[in-house]
């Protein structure tokens, strides 16, 4: 990665992509990855160009959900290629500029923001309707420097699972996000129920419906709830085809990813 980073422009870079929207978790373990891929691919099976960037520096994860992480990203016109999965989707993360899967980055703030300056202003991400921004949990460094580098941004998704020690980081990301005046697109709630495949009955693992009573408590959209499913991990540990069998899972996403649509107001 080159160190004159003056020289990177990231308003004139993203000049071509329509919507930009960043998916953010209070904390760990929601899932927020996940969302952030199923809502790309939903996206460009709806007939969009769409593109997503990993930005977790320490712990990039896009690259193995979409089949793909044994890319790597290469230069040309002085622009980094990002990767393409079969179905068209452009990924960028810095786990294609690692020398290998297992190599620890170990940087201060000021590198960090660095480095999502590059992945935002020296990635070739062309024409695209929709930009998916997958942060890392938490509200430190990355989702700052996001806010700071990222101009005209559509607004913030907040990923959450229905417990009530979840509710209480997607309630200070809900604030995080109000103090540096981005737009809260809604709350997606995940995990949220499971069905036995064998009984068919449902249970409430992590309890449900504590997304649903945040966005009111806090008056902004609610997106949806995704279920836990054993296909998912199947699929985030494997590199077939991202493709969902149950069709009350997809539906799911189905429903999150237009809800998104109608109020993000994407144009093909």
């Amino acid at each position: 990665m080159q160190k004159k980073q003056e020289k990177i422009d990231v308003g004139k870079n993203l000049e071509k992509v329509k919507h930009k929207i960043v998916v953010l978790s209070g904390k760990g373990g929601v899932g927020k990855s996940t969302i952030s891929s199923n809502l790309a691919l939903y996206l460009s099976r709806k007939g969009y160009k769409t593109g997503v960037l990993d930005s977790d520096i320490h712990g990039p994860s896009i690259p193995k959900i979409m089949g793909v992480e044994d890319e790597k990203g290469v230069m040309k016109n002085n622009l980094i290629q990002p990767i393409k999965t079969n179905e068209g989707l452009k990924i960028m993360s810095m786990g294609y500029l690692l020398p290998d899967k297992d190599s620890p980055v170990i940087w201060r703030g000021p590198m960090k923001m660095g480095a999502i300056r590059q992945l935002l202003g020296q990635v070739d991400w062309g024409e695209l309707d929709y930009l998916i921004i997958d942060l890392p949990p938490g509200t430190g460094d990355e989702p700052l420097s996001i806010a700071q580098l990222l101009p005209d941004v559509d607004g913030v998704i907040i990923v959450t699972t229905p417990q009530d020690v979840a509710l209480v980081s997607v309630r200070k990301s809900i604030n995080f996000v109000r103090k540096l005046n981005l737009n809260v697109i809604g709350i997606v709630e995940n995990m949220s129920g499971f069905t036995c495949p064998h009984c068919g009955k449902k249970v409430d693992i992590f309890k449900t419906g504590g997304g649903k009573k945040a966005s009111e408590d806090f008056k902004i959209p609610y997106l949806g709830s995704i279920p836990l499913d054993p296909d998912i991990v199947e699929i985030g540990d494997s590199k077939e085809k991202m493709d969902i069998k149950n069709k009350s899972t997809e539906k799911s996403y189905i429903d999150f990813v237009e809800n998104v649509e109608r109020i993000v107001g994407g144009e093909k």
